[in-house]
């Protein structure tokens, strides 16, 4: 039995989550469902991508992956199910695959077509449940759409490099629960431009020299605890997606703050990084 796994903007307040995993339990008793995040900022199309293209690749080829961001129909904003990668995503066509398919192709694309069947107002429930559950007992993606080549198509956000391969400009492109601020340049991209050069990571105001490997490599632990002070402390990493990361050491942003806060950082801002 596949794995239907759920990615929305809908919080954990209200309704809507327990109505949808109650509708996939009442078409598919033994459904395995996997919520990834239900925190998705509303209509936030590029943080939705970085989430999903961060998870989806952990999950069992064959998976199932409903998404419910700015899933409304509409003429503009058709309702789509894709084969990418070896698995399964249904969602709006509103730019999401594209990103989530910027290094894959998608194998398969339909237009889902089961609208006039099923009256509704909460399609995440009705419709991408339906298809859901009906890929999940073996049927074909044919059957509730047809197939199709194009998709809506946004650009994301990508680094620039200077011409004598001295300066990567990266943007913020996501800020995660602990207000850690992820940038678009990767590890791979950094090691390409720098080939061992030193450095200087400039993310407004502050500056970094230095790559930590893990979060706890700013802390003596030779030093007695109530010496060590680190709580707080700036730093720059690689997250565990590969991606340069400005992190504040054991931040919350409800009580001393984040990268975000602290240092004023947010979406689209410019971070760069100076080799010499």
């Amino acid at each position: 039995m596949s794995i239907i796994t759920l990615t929305t903007d809908f919080g954990t307040k209200d309704h809507f989550v327990g109505a949808i995993k109650g509708t996939i339990y009442s078409e598919l008793s033994t459904a395995r469902i996997v919520d990834i995040s239900h925190q998705i900022s509303p209509f936030n199309i590029p943080e939705t991508a970085y989430i999903l293209k961060n998870a989806y690749k952990s999950f069992p080829d064959g998976s199932i992956h409903i998404i419910g961001v700015d899933s409304e129909l509409t003429s503009e904003n058709k309702h789509i199910a894709i084969f990418l990668d070896n698995h399964y995503f249904i969602c709006p066509d509103n730019g999401i695959i594209s990103l989530l398919a910027s290094d894959i192709n998608p194998e398969k694309i339909v237009e889902i077509n089961i609208h006039d069947r099923v009256e509704t107002s909460f399609p995440v429930m009705d419709v991408f449940v339906k298809v859901a559950c009906h890929i999940a007992r073996g049927g074909t993606l044919e059957v509730i759409g047809k197939p199709i080549t194009k998709y809506t198509k946004i650009v994301e956000l990508q680094p620039t490099i200077s011409n004598d391969n001295s300066t990567i400009l990266g943007n913020v492109i996501y800020i995660d629960n602990y207000g850690n601020v992820i940038c678009n340049v990767t590890k791979k991209l950094f090691q390409e431009i720098g080939k061992g050069r030193e450095f200087e990571i400039a993310a407004n105001s502050y500056k970094f020299n230095k790559i930590n490997k893990k979060y706890s490599d700013i802390v003596d632990f030779t030093l007695p605890k109530e010496q060590r002070q680190k709580d707080g402390s700036k730093m720059a990493i690689f997250n565990s997606a590969n991606y340069l990361e400005i992190a504040i050491y054991r931040s919350n942003l409800d009580t001393v703050g984040g990268a975000s806060t602290l240092l004023g950082l947010n979406y689209r801002d410019v971070i760069s990084i100076k080799f010499s």
